[in-house]
């Protein structure tokens, strides 16, 4: 096992039992353009995450550690898409508009993809979600199962939503799961905050948080 320090204790985990999360660093969330600026978002907090994210994703490709990334996106037809959703917030694009990056939120479209600097390789998952948790309606609880996880390293976007949401259901099954505190982030920086204090109070009631000059160094001591 291998100790990470974290908050509010330290993170026990092996690498071969344990899977990198990326959520949703999607084009439509991350660049101008997108869903999240049609929202009246400042895109670049999200984006200051990737060099971050970047550094992480290598280390753990490096030790040869699972990797699965996520994206928000619907079917072409919406079917998949409950109303609630689709006119939640009054956008000034709603979900299936087209955009600068084509129809904002849909499978296959050039805006729904991950962004070039964290592109997944082959033999990662990549897991299509119409929800914000990354569990709902997608077969990434059986993809887990399949590779003998039970531990998961989490990052992505954003904090408060998607992020938080995947990691209450990854607790809720069972798993044990650390958030990385600086390869996370949300529009607002107090719902980001917020999240990271929730997560891991009352002795990591839903998980912990670690940084990731705390998570490098660990992979570094594990890397040949």
């Amino acid at each position: 096992m291998t100790e990470l320090t974290a908050q509010p204790y330290p993170f026990a985990f092996e690498l071969s039992h344990t899977a990198l999360m990326i959520i949703d660093m999607q084009r439509d969330f991350v660049l101008p353009g997108g869903f999240g600026e049609s929202l009246g978002n400042d895109v670049s907090r999200l984006a200051s995450i990737v060099p971050t994210l970047q550094d992480i994703l290598h280390a753990w490709r490096r030790a040869k550690g699972l990797v699965v990334h996520t994206r928000e996106a619907h079917l072409p037809d919406l079917s998949d898409c409950p109303n609630a959703k689709l006119h939640r917030g009054q956008p000034s694009q709603k979900i299936g508009d087209v955009g600068a990056m084509g129809r904002l939120l849909i499978r296959g479209e050039w805006g729904s993809d991950i962004i070039d600097e964290l592109k997944p390789v082959e033999g990662e998952i990549v897991i299509d979600k119409p929800g914000k948790g990354a569990f709902y309606n997608t077969p990434l609880l059986e993809s887990l199962k399949r590779h003998g996880i039970t531990h998961l390293v989490i990052t992505g976007v954003t904090t408060e939503v998607c992020v938080q949401t995947t990691m209450r259901e990854a607790n809720d099954r069972g798993f044990e799961c650390v958030l990385m505190e600086d390869a996370t982030q949300s529009y607002f920086e107090k719902f980001w905050l917020s999240t990271l204090e929730m997560v891991r109070a009352q002795g990591a009631i839903v998980g912990w948080t670690a940084t990731s000059r705390d998570l490098l160094s660990a992979l570094q001591s594990m890397t040949p």
